[in-house]
């Protein structure tokens, strides 16, 4: 039961104890709707699922931010709201479905700078203008040279909720965990022009562990 609770990210808890009870209570009203109800409070658990990750130890390396596919690779200014300009940045976006992992992990060692919720639509996050219209969280990390790399938790078509568990003056070790999105979304990651991109599109991924690029200074 420990190692359970301890896979189960703590978020999800609550929403799996309200839907059990819900199915419980759906007992006494109709059990094949009660039996339907202890399928959600199942897949709650399972969607927040938190399992530990073994990070690479490789300098300078580029860890994904989020579980899923690689859907997009390009050159993109970050967010408005991050106050970097418009400075072109290498971009490599990772679209979570709902039967991916949606804790977020750090994708360096860095101290973070910013952290800037924007208001927004909800898109299918797969879409290049979720990156622009939807609901968002940006992270700015800066590594102890000073380069500065910025993830962006973006809502999708039905996810609600962007959790952040980070502030400004944190210092974050690449594979720790800064937040989540409930339910299908997408992580946009931007960085420097002179990085070496280590993925391609359409390459599954995995928080914590799997390199998409390297900094060359």
């Amino acid at each position: 039961m420990v190692k359970l609770f301890s896979y189960i990210h703590k978020e999800g808890w609550k929403f799996s104890v309200i839907s059990l009870l819900i199915s419980v209570l759906l007992i006494y009203v109709w059990q094949p709707l009660a039996l339907f109800g202890f399928a959600i409070t199942f897949f709650i658990v399972w969607f927040f699922r938190d399992p530990e990750r073994k990070t690479p130890q490789i300098n300078n390396s580029i860890i994904s931010a989020a579980d899923g596919k690689i859907c997009l690779i390009d050159e993109a200014s970050p967010p408005e709201e991050t106050g970097l300009g418009q400075i072109q940045m290498k971009r490599i976006c990772v679209f979570m479905n709902v039967l991916n992992v949606h804790v977020n992990r750090s994708p360096i060692n860095g101290l973070v700078e910013k952290v800037i919720y924007k208001a927004g639509s909800f898109f299918n996050a797969s879409l290049d203008k979720a990156s622009e219209k939807n609901e968002r969280s940006s992270l700015v990390l800066r590594t102890n040279m000073g380069t500065q790399i910025v993830v962006v938790q973006i809502a999708g078509l039905i996810a609600r909720r962007i959790l952040s568990f980070v502030q400004s003056k944190d210092n974050l070790s690449a594979g720790e965990r800064f937040g989540l999105i409930r339910f299908g979304s997408r992580v946009d990651i931007y960085l420097p022009m002179d990085v070496e991109i280590k993925c391609t599109l359409n390459d599954n991924v995995v928080a914590g562990e799997t390199v998409l690029a390297q900094l060359l200074n």
